[in-house]
């Protein structure tokens, strides 16, 4: 692979550093730009085009190729100002796929929520097996940072990635499908279409899918041909997963399923049931998914992962049997509320912290469906904490699963993650007066 004009990177995060590393150690004198919508532009070894001067730049044809940052949204209008100028546009991921693809067994995971678990999970169990695997993506490495380091490769896939990946994988698995990243797509519906263009294409590898997949028409369309499913795990292969998950950190019914599925696509990369085995009981939950703390008698569980209301019932129903507090509502995303706040009274919540924005909406619909649980509608997330204290002696736990994501008033959920669990022990530790 030789890039014969300059390359403009667009966004400047770890994907787009990774990128330059590349393009330095193909091509140490190649000339690269870089441009971000807001942030820094540090990436070494680059020049800034900033967000206003691009379009002339493209016009001018600077640069031959764009490589496009993860959470840069492929529908913004600049890319059709390039593709207009005949500058087409990639990404960390098909960069990878042009350099590495050849040779190796790709195994492709994406879905609404689950997909960072299940793609550990395979890992694991691969590794447990004595497979060559590695794990990239949006867990692990960056795609041009594992490189062709390993025979088997993990991908971990965003709907944002998923969206115009030009490779096809040996193995591809869907865990679920919910609206989400409404924001980035444009629409629901063209959101499901991106993140389905993983299954929805031409060469016949075999797909896995979630339970929570399986019975969606969408994703059954894309699929096209159930004979490309994956077979379902055996009973005794069944029955010695469930034991396993029953003795691991695994939980909630939502990880049981991820760990069926996991198993069922390591098994057809060349797992063994016994490295299944050991590789669930080697899984430590991830930071931000389920992540348990106890201060002053009070269990916190950080799951500011959460970013969809689905994902916010499945947190809840791991906690099955306490009395629970929640804090929910963030940015907007056009989230539905209604089923969730219906359902809060039945996992046994009794106290709900709401956030801006969609924390008013997420209020609205708990006070109709359920009026005796205490509802309190905060500024943010010390005030939300600070009232919760004050009505601690209604819940045993408090869970942190927003249902929405951070932006509006975090970098990104593992800061509000951080800061949950600091509050939570400045505020709730038993010397506190």
């Amino acid at each position: 692979m030789r890039f014969e004009e300059p390359v403009l990177l667009y966004g400047a995060g770890r994907e787009a550093l990774s990128t330059r590393a590349f393009l330095k150690a193909r091509q140490p004198d190649l000339q690269v730009f870089v441009t971000v919508d807001s942030g820094a532009a540090d990436i070494p070894d680059t020049e800034v085009i900033t967000p206003d001067d691009l379009p002339e730049a493209i016009r001018a044809h600077r640069f031959g190729l764009i490589v496009k940052s993860p959470g840069v949204s492929r529908y913004k209008p600049i890319f059709d100002i390039a593709r207009d100028a005949g500058i087409p546009t990639s990404s960390n991921l098909n960069l990878w796929g042009s350099a590495y693809r050849h040779g190796r067994t790709v195994i492709a995971i994406t879905g609404t929520k689950g997909k960072s678990t299940t793609a550990t999970l395979v890992h694991l169990m691969l590794t447990r097996s004595g497979v060559d695997a590695g794990l990239a993506g949006n867990v692990g490495l960056a795609p041009l940072e594992i490189g062709d380091k390993h025979a088997v490769v993990i991908f971990e896939l965003s709907s944002y990635q998923t969206a115009d990946m030009s490779f096809l994988p040996d193995i591809a698995a869907v865990t679920n499908l919910y609206p989400e990243h409404v924001d980035w797509h444009g629409s629901v519906q063209r959101y499901y279409k991106d993140k389905l263009h993983l299954i929805d294409r031409d060469g016949g590898f075999p797909v896995a899918l979630g339970a929570a997949a399986e019975g969606n028409a969408l994703v059954a369309m894309a699929v096209r041909d159930h004979r490309r499913l994956i077979r379902d795990l055996a009973p005794d292969e069944l029955s010695a997963v469930d034991k396993a998950v029953t003795g691991s950190r695994l939980k909630g019914a939502h990880n049981l399923d991820n760990a069926h599925l996991a198993a069922r696509i390591a098994l057809a990369a060349g797992a063994r049931l016994d490295g299944i085995i050991r590789g669930i009981a080697a899984f430590v939950p991830l930071p931000h998914r389920l992540e348990e703390h106890r201060v002053g008698g009070t269990l916190f569980i950080n799951d500011s992962i959460s970013t969809t209301p689905e994902a916010t019932k499945a947190a809840l129903a791991a906690y099955r049997g306490y009395r629970l507090a929640l804090i929910g509502g963030g940015h907007e995303r056009a989230q539905d509320y209604t089923e969730l706040a219906g359902l809060l009274a039945g996992y046994g919540v009794t106290t709900l912290a709401c956030l801006p924005v969609t924390g008013a909406r997420l209020a609205a619909a708990t006070r109709a469906a359920a009026p005796h649980i205490t509802v309190l509608a905060e500024r943010d997330l010390e005030a939300a904490m600070q009232a919760l204290y004050r009505h601690r002696h209604q819940f045993d736990a408090l869970v942190l699963s927003p249902g929405a994501p951070s932006y509006n008033q975090f970098k990104n959920f593992e800061e509000r993650g951080r800061r949950f669990v600091a509050l939570a022990e400045a505020i709730f530790a038993p010397e506190r007066p």
